[in-house]
């Protein structure tokens, strides 16, 4: 597998106080755009063909990255002309995907992991889906992710008060194409809120890393990042 699709099309309301000239997809961390950073993260791992969802501003995008040839990679793009959410942006650019399997990505969020390494366990567990899983010491904000003893996901729990340590949604996951099918088509969907409860009991894994996870999804994060981008450039071996 070579192929993968990052879902950038979100208005990105938080960050919009921030953001004023460009989407969330073209935030600057250390000079660089932060969508630039999963793309290279892509190409590390010999993911040359991507994908990028986009929606608000996304031709700005598109004038920024080109077909990616300057990173050594080939972009296509799939266009929103309406909110669509993560499921609905991914069902709309499926005439894109011609593999039996790929990577998704949300575009907020950067994992440092072994793409190679979830992609391979995905394989070996026949999975129809697989998720990135970050271990945290806090899953207040995110709400946490239950495996069963095979590493089958049996429940997602929602954010609670007093967070405890465990695992939550990395962003990354593995997919075959038939979950495609599994979603509704011209509507906006969530893949969290509505397709993901679908999978459970259908061969729907998580993988479990600890890696370096940042979400610019809220301003303070973001900021955060912006001030001290050093994890993040490693990462990509920019430092």
């Amino acid at each position: 597998m070579n192929s993968a699709v990052i879902l950038c099309g979100g208005l990105g309301t938080r960050l919009r106080p921030l953001l004023k000239d460009r989407p969330k997809a073209l935030a600057l961390v250390g000079g660089r755009p932060f969508l630039e950073y999963l793309l290279l993260q892509l190409k590390r791992y010999e993911i040359n063909n991507v994908i990028l969802a986009v929606g608000h501003c996304g031709e700005m995008i598109e004038a920024y990255f080109g077909s990616g040839s300057d990173l050594g990679l080939h972009l296509y793009y799939s266009y929103e002309s309406e909110p669509l959410g993560t499921g609905g942006a991914l069902k709309l650019a499926q005439n894109l995907i011609h593999s039996e399997y790929f990577l998704v990505m949300n575009g907020d969020s950067f994992f440092d992991i072994d793409l190679k390494v979830l992609i391979r366990y995905h394989q070996k567990k026949k999975a129809l889906a697989t998720i990135g899983l970050a271990k945290v010491d806090d899953t207040q904000r995110y709400g946490a992710v239950e495996l069963d003893h095979e590493g089958r996901i049996v429940r997602f729990l929602e954010k609670m008060k007093g967070g405890q340590p465990g695992l939550i949604n990395g962003g990354i996951y593995v997919f075959q194409r038939e979950v495609l099918e599994l979603i509704p088509e011209g509507r906006p969907v969530s893949l969290e809120q509505e397709i993901f409860p679908k999978l459970i009991g259908r061969d729907f894994y998580g993988l479990p890393f600890q890696a370096y996870f940042i979400d610019i999804g809220v301003p303070e994060d973001y900021l955060r990042l912006k001030a001290d981008p050093s994890r993040l450039l490693m990462a990509v071996s920019l430092k």
